[in-house]
């Protein structure tokens, strides 16, 4: 009987496995491709120049502290904007909606109707840069993945340690999993502010704290090989004051059909804590007004069960990168925060290779996006944009991160990331910190500090 389940939940979430890829090719990691697996070379026109990674930065910006980055804030945040020689830039040329069909092929979906529904929308395009780079440990670990990890269906992970699973990628969810579980650190306190905008500009704030400590790509506590888990997440709401006090604990697995995710949300009207059996999919996230869904966090996270990935191969693209001048404390909410879309004179476009995935609903299940488009940094395996669909197959949900390096940790991220919603004319933005402290990346955690039963015990300390 017990076997019968297990086929029957194989064939819902498809059994198909990839395998890694020939020592021959892993061997390509570090030469012509970069240790990441990214192009290293420049395209045919130079457009998109060689590699360049950790050469970006200077020393002392790849070795700073949390402390010496808060100064540079208070007293010379121009130095901030300037990481990987980005601020004495000028735009190399201007899309709008006027000479938009010039650039179609490098457009996104979503970048083609807003350019098209708002005639102030444009975006300023830049030299491109390459500074992604990641800790030699995940390199490492990364060219032994390329060769043992193997996924089976959408959510079944095995043979990686520490580094990106699948850096030569044959197959659609890969690239996606590079994007799940890259190095971000090994643990973090964030302040994120995240705003609902709505189509005339006026917007509501909420706050939150989110802790994270990561149990893969933990260079400082590498995890064993049979490891599961991906990372423990606490998120407490500072504003507004309606739910003020909230916690929501996850525990997220890269095994859906074993553990897959595990969560709990500590009430404060309640005073007790339940398990939140519904954070995940198209669930509307914490404080999004139903503008983010759950598994929209991050870009993309969780289970990719509810669909079919295609992998429609790599293309040169305009994307949000660098974005240092977006995150500058001389820039309040109220200078990003505009009507229809953000600022974007405070936006950096660059021209980069991503690798394109498509992602459609399953026959049999259901999501509200029946389809989504990805495009993820070749460099650094973030998503930076997503086309999504709704029922009728119209475009609906425009995604975007706008891509920043952080040489001190290292790793690539999305800050801010925006979603507009066509249909209403309403965005949501998060991972806003320009008028808030700068993440605590040097923070450690124990592992009993995300379990379930110290919730109230943190509620009480508040």
């Amino acid at each position: 009987m017990k076997r019968m389940v297990l086929l029957c939940l194989l064939s819902l979430y498809g059994h198909t496995a990839t395998a890694g890829v020939s020592p021959a090719e892993a061997a390509r990691l570090g030469k012509d491709l970069t240790p990441t697996g990214a192009v290293r070379a420049a395209n045919a026109d130079g457009s998109i120049p060689e590699w360049t990674g950790a050469a970006a930065f200077t020393d002392a910006q790849r070795a700073m502290t949390r402390a010496q980055l808060e100064d540079l804030r208070k007293n010379r945040p121009a130095e901030l904007e300037n990481f990987g020689g980005a601020s004495a830039d000028q735009p190399l040329y201007t899309v709008d909606r006027n000479n938009m069909a010039r650039y179609a092929d490098k457009l996104t979906a979503g970048h083609k109707a807003m350019l098209t529904m708002y005639p102030d929308y444009r975006m300023k395009v830049y030299r491109t840069i390459r500074p992604s780079f990641f800790p030699k440990e995940i390199n490492e670990a990364t060219a032994v993945n390329a060769v043992k990890a193997k996924l089976t269906g959408t959510d079944d992970v095995t043979g990686a340690v520490l580094g990106f699973p699948f850096p030569i990628p044959g197959s659609g969810a890969e690239p996606i999993w590079n994007h799940k579980l890259k190095f971000r650190g090994s643990a973090v306190r964030r302040f994120n502010n995240q705003a609902i905008v709505k189509a005339d500009g006026s917007f509501s704030l909420s706050k939150l704290t989110e802790d994270l400590k990561f149990k893969y790509a933990n260079v400082k506590q590498p995890a064993g090989p049979d490891n599961k888990l991906l990372f423990y997440f606490l998120a407490t709401v500072l504003s507004p004051p309606r739910v003020a006090g909230q916690l929501t604990l996850v525990h997220e697995s890269m095994d859906s059909i074993g553990a897959g995710r595990s969560a709990w949300i500590f009430t404060p009207a309640l005073g007790r804590t339940n398990r939140a059996p519904d954070v995940g999919y198209d669930n509307p996230s914490v404080g999004s007004d139903g503008e983010q869904f759950n598994d929209q966090v991050d870009v993309f996270n969780g289970s990719l069960n509810r669909y079919d990935w295609k992998l429609l191969g790599r293309k040169e693209m305009l994307i949000a990168y660098n974005a240092y001048a977006i995150n500058s404390p001389r820039h309040k909410y109220a200078d990003i925060l505009r009507p229809h879309h953000i600022n974007q004179d405070l936006a950096r476009y660059e021209l980069h290779r991503v690798w394109v995935v498509e992602a459609t609903v399953r026959a049999g299940l259901r999501h509200s996006l029946i389809r989504r488009t990805f495009y993820l940094d070749e460099d650094s395996w973030s998503i930076a944009a997503v086309d999504g669909y709704d029922g009728q197959g119209k475009l609906w949900k425009v995604q975007e991160a706008h891509l920043v390096t952080l040489p001190f940790l290292p790793t690539t991220t999305g800050s801010p990331e925006v979603i507009y919603d066509l249909r209403s004319g309403r965005y949501f933005v998060t991972a806003l910190s320009n008028e808030d402290a700068i993440s605590d990346f040097e923070i450690s955690f124990e592992d009993d500090a995300f379990a379930p039963a110290s919730l109230q015990r943190k509620a009480r300390k508040r």
